[in-house]
């Protein structure tokens, strides 16, 4: 598999041999998941690339190049999000194709190389995982099984600034309501999985800290559905996500009139009276009591707010949204990923776009240094 991989990376131009980037310095370093995470804060997605359908340009993004990567570390960012679609790439049997394993591999490289930590996921890729049911768990399990081996055995090498998460906003498809105790544990047993699959291949992943998600991804869910985490092989390697997107009229849903947030919102018609800093307060310390207060990081995966065109005084309540919900989750000791599918950065020559960048790194920053004594 080395050997192959090497060969096919070259014609990529990737600059360096497959044992060389994976080797990423020592190996797993004798830290929990909660020192870790300490390490990680601020993080960004690259949506809408490794993850896009039917391939990697389809949803208007350039390939993902080592400049971007740069530029993120540059502005200030420590954790990159790299959404990947594989069953697109894969045969009828599951087998992902090498040329697609081979791509994700130099996109990782990419980001290791700017000195980034590494969240790699198995994302929406057609839903093929949206089927918490008794139905269609053997057959998602299955799945899960077949592609993680895969991906695993590709990145054993890799050091623990490469982190796997499962999966990504598992529910049942166009129900958002609350889940059942069927689809609680269905997707538990995903999560499980997930966690049994990795650390069966060896190596560095016998101890690689891994990621699994609440149902949906949801924080509410993560305190009841998955409050129980799976079982693990070794202590204190596992970390919960959850994403953030109240109030969902303001984030969203771009067909509401509400483009206002907060106690800086002046018209009652352009806001809500829910999710607001007081309630994310409290959505954020729950969630630091239940996981992190017991040693279990939880990484914020996203986060956002779609800026309404029809509105454009919205624009100081997105930026006042995301430093908030920045501030908020570092300050409760959660790892905020923002939620980016190009409008952060120019994706080809790596400029910045938006001033929400500095605006998030600096509230990531702030509060961190507030936690010290």
């Amino acid at each position: 598999m080395k050997t192959l991989l090497s060969t096919l990376l070259l014609p990529l131009g990737l600059a360096c041999t497959f044992a060389a980037c994976a080797a990423d310095g020592a190996g797993m370093r004798e830290l929990t998941s909660l020192q870790l995470s300490r390490e990680m804060s601020p993080g960004l997605n690259l949506g809408n690339t490794l993850e896009a359908v039917p391939s990697e340009t389809a949803w208007g993004n350039p390939p993902a190049n080592q400049v971007v990567m740069t530029a993120f570390k540059a502005a200030g960012f420590n954790t990159v999000r790299i959404p990947v679609a594989w069953n697109q790439y894969a045969d009828a049997n599951g087998n992902i194709s090498p040329a697609w394993m081979a791509r994700v591999t130099q996109v990782v490289d990419y980001a290791r190389k700017a000195g980034l930590y590494v969240l790699l996921n198995t994302h929406w890729d057609g839903g093929w995982a949206d089927h918490p049911t008794y139905a269609k768990q053997a057959e998602v399990n299955a799945r899960l099984t077949k592609f993680w081996t895969q991906i695993a055995k590709n990145f054993e090498g890799y050091d623990d600034h490469l982190l796997f998460a499962g999966t990504n906003e598992v529910h049942i498809e166009k129900e958002y309501g609350r889940p059942t105790p069927e689809n609680c544990t269905v997707q538990n047993s995903f999560n499980q999985t997930f966690v049994n699959t990795v650390r069966a291949t060896g190596g560095n992943n016998a101890k690689r800290h891994l990621i699994v998600q609440s149902y949906n991804t949801s924080h509410i869910d993560a305190l009841g559905c998955n409050a129980k985490l799976p079982a693990d092989t070794v202590p204190a390697r596992l970390m919960m996500e959850v994403h953030y997107y109240d109030p969902f009229p303001f984030t969203i849903d771009d067909k509401s009139k509400i483009w206002q947030w907060g106690k800086i919102a002046t018209d009652p018609a352009a806001t809500v009276t829910w999710a607001n800093e007081p309630q994310v307060d409290a959505a954020f310390q729950a969630l630091k009591a239940a996981f992190i207060d017991k040693g279990v990081p939880v990484v914020l995966g996203e986060y956002a707010v779609a800026m309404k065109r029809a509105y454009p005084g919205m624009d100081r309540y997105r930026m006042y949204w995301n430093e908030y919900i920045t501030g908020s989750a570092v300050r409760h000791g959660m790892v905020p990923v923002y939620w980016d599918t190009g409008g952060l950065f120019d994706r080809k020559t790596g400029a910045r776009k938006d001033a929400v960048i500095e605006l998030i790194v600096n509230a990531a920053n702030a509060a961190d240094t507030a936690k010290k004594p």
